[in-house]
């Protein structure tokens, strides 16, 4: 793996090989957690996410529309606090 195999600084939208490419290059000592995190604006607990979804699910555990499966069917945090204020009414 080379610096070429990773993703552009600037992606914006980050489909499961992308992911896999940032994955990929901090194991392998490529490029650090902490330089992956500010090259591609992300929180050390989503690359973290990332990694656990491929150590538990492969590669297809990082499609954006199985993270709800994968995460134990939580529906999104906005989703919950509009659950949330609708049964309160």
């Amino acid at each position: 793996m080379t610096e070429n195999d990773l993703p552009p600084p600037d992606t914006k939208r980050w489909v499961m090989r992308r992911k896999a490419e940032v994955v990929a290059g901090v194991r392998s000592g490529l490029i650090s957690l902490e330089e992956a995190c500010r090259r591609y604006t992300l929180s050390v607990e989503e690359f973290l996410s990332w990694q656990r979804l491929i150590d538990s699910h492969g590669m297809r555990g990082l499609r954006a529309t199985r993270l709800q499966d994968y995460r134990g069917n939580q529906p999104p945090p906005s989703v919950r606090s509009r659950m949330a204020s609708t049964a309160a009414e």
